[in-house]
Parts: structure tokens; C-alpha cells; sequence
């Protein structure tokens, strides 16, 4: 297992991109011909991935761009970008292995290899380990792996013990996110939502996740006995990125779990559009994606909550200089 130990000082993400044009184009990294459609940056847009489910929680498809109207702050904006593509993510899997996981050692690395197999083939993944230190699984020479095996041998170095730095692996996957070339940002958190040990707290931590284009999945695992469980944190990490949370009600239903959100992620819609609110003032957009579909009823969209507006650059402050007489 790798020995890296994470301390980080984040550089924010900005969630208002240069916009997005559609081509075709195979990953630098994979090689391979027949990658799915990703996106190129070249206008100023605001990235959305949401999932659309009935009231059973079924996932709807075939749904087109005049399906969905989006708001911000309650303003109807114009949709630019949308697409329904399964388009392969970069995605981190976030193992708690404090001493309060012990005894879910078996069932977590079951569900995370399970959530593996069940991706698209072309995902980059990685696996951050922590417990009062956060630290990468993969080895130092591969930020990314999209093989089974690779993910079976981290998950496998797993030592169940000290405390926990939820927060700071969060802030960790962020930035490890990053450094990927998939245009889709996702993180998978199998914890049970304590933490005692992190430099990060959890305002900072949200800070970040709301500037990121990323998206949160959190698996609370725990029992009535567990006292570090924190279900407000895990339904906040999810709610705020437009993930879900998920709290399954034994260890048998937690690779069923990490299947469906492996589903989830491949049949999400892609949504971008120019605001109509062009400051740039560091405020903070709440986000609201609705559809209507004619003979269906009571459809439920999730995505992100909102974002933080980029800052405007502010002019470098000008210096006078009067020679000395001589």
C-alpha cells in the first residue's frame, strides 16, 4: 500500500467552466479508439449531472433537453449542452478503516470490488484508505486503474484501526479528482460519518464540495452501538453534491447498494448552461432542476444544490514612484 500521507492545502475548484462543445475523441491516458463522447472546454457554462427517478425510485430514460427546465435562484435559464450518454467518470472510492470499521472489513471491500465491476469499463478509479491518516491505495505510480484486480489488492492492505479523517480524505479524493481527464467527477464514502482526527472541518469540506463539479455518494455503515456514527454528515455530503445518501439496514444489502449507484452514475443526464446572473461576486446559486413529461407523474430530478460564483479579478494595485532629487 502506498505510504503517502496527505496534509493538503486545496486551490478551490471553479464550478462556472469554460464551456463545453461535443467531439469525439479517444483518452490520452487509455489509448483506446473508442472512448465515449467527452467534453471540450470553451465558454463560460455551468455543469450539471442529474438523475431523473419515478416514485419508485426507477431510473427514467429517453428523456430530451425540452424535458427539463432549470433555475437558478429561481430564475429559468436556457439550456446550451445535454446529453444522456454513459460516459466513463473519474471516481474515488473513500475507505474508512478506523477501529470503529472493524468488524465491516469483509462487506466494505465486497462492495466497493462490486461497485467495480458494475462501472463502465473505461472509469479511472482509485481508493484512499484512512483512518486519523489518509492515505492512496494505488501505488505511486498509478493515480488511476481501471482494473478489477488492481482495486482487489488496495482494498486487500486494509488495517482496521485509530481514529477518523473524514473530513480530510473527502478533501483529499476533491483534489485527486482533479488530476483525472474524465469529464464526470464522482466519490464514493463508505463510512459511518464520524470524525475526530481531521484538520478539514466539515464548513470547509462543503466549501470545497460546492465549488467542485463532483459529485458525492456516502454509505453509512454502523450499528445501534456504533458512537462516532453521523448520519447529518452523510446526507449533507450527498444532498449538497447531488449524490444520495444511502444507509443500508444490514451488511447483506451493501453490495446491492454500491451496484445501484454504480447504475445511478451511468444513467445520469448531462444539463449545462450559461447564467443569466454574469457576476462574478463569490455568491453563492442555488440550483433547481425540474421535468415534465406528459402521462407521467411526480418524476424526481437530483442534482447538485447550487455552486459558488466565481470572483471577478481584482486590478493589481498601482504603485507610484517619485525619484529622490538629487
Amino acid at each position: 500500500m502506498s505510504t503517502r500521507i496527505w496534509y493538503l492545502v486545496l486551490v478551490p475548484f471553479l464550478i462556472m467552466l469554460p464551456g463545453i462543445a461535443l467531439l469525439k475523441a479517444p483518452s490520452a491516458q487509455q489509448g483506446r479508439p473508442d472512448n465515449p463522447y467527452r467534453i471540450k472546454v470553451n465558454a463560460n457554462l455551468v455543469l450539471l449531472h442529474a438523475t431523473v427517478k419515478d416514485a419508485k425510485g426507477i431510473p427514467i430514460s429517453g428523456l430530451d433537453q425540452d424535458n427539463f427546465q432549470v433555475y437558478e435562484d429561481g430564475a429559468l435559464q436556457q439550456i446550451s449542452y445535454f446529453s444522456h450518454d454513459d460516459i466513463p467518470v473519474t471516481v474515488g472510492l473513500l475507505i474508512d478503516n478506523s477501529g470503529s470499521m472493524r468488524r465491516k472489513r469483509t462487506e466494505i471491500m465486497a462492495s466497493a470490488l462490486a461497485f467495480a465491476r458494475s462501472s463502465n469499463p473505461q472509469d479511472q478509479m482509485f481508493v484512499i484508505n484512512f483512518n486519523e491518516h489518509v492515505r492512496f491505495a494505488l501505488p505511486d505510480n498509478t493515480p488511476f486503474t481501471d482494473k478489477v484486480s488492481e482495486l482487489r489488492i488496495a482494498l486487500s492492505t486494509i488495517i482496521t484501526n485509530g481514529q477518523t479523517a473524514l473530513y480530510d480524505a473527502v478533501a483529499a479524493g476533491i483534489d485527486h479528482l482533479s488530476i483525472g481527464d474524465r469529464d464526470k467527477k464522482v466519490l464514493i464514502v463508505i463510512s459511518d460519518g464520524g470524525d475526530n482526527a481531521s484538520h478539514h472541518n466539515l464548513r470547509q469540506v462543503m466549501a470545497l464540495a460546492q465549488q467542485a463539479d463532483a459529485i458525492i455518494y456516502t454509505i453509512g455503515f454502523f450499528d445501534d452501538t456504533d458512537e462516532d456514527r453521523d448520519l447529518r454528515v452523510l446526507r449533507k455530503l450527498a444532498r449538497e453534491t447531488g449524490g444520495e445518501a444511502f444507509l443500508p439496514r444490514s451488511l447483506k444489502e451493501t453490495v446491492p447498494t454500491c451496484e445501484r449507484i454504480a447504475r445511478d452514475i451511468r444513467n445520469q443526464y448531462t444539463i449545462a448552461y450559461v447564467p443569466t446572473n454574469k457576476r462574478q461576486d463569490g455568491t453563492y446559486r442555488t440550483i433547481q432542476v425540474k421535468t415534465s413529461t406528459p402521462g407521467r407523474r411526480h418524476l424526481l430530478v437530483r442534482t447538485r444544490a447550487g455552486y459558488r460564483a466565481p470572483l471577478a479579478p481584482q486590478p493589481s494595485p498601482v504603485v507610484s514612484y517619485t525619484p529622490r532629487s538629487q
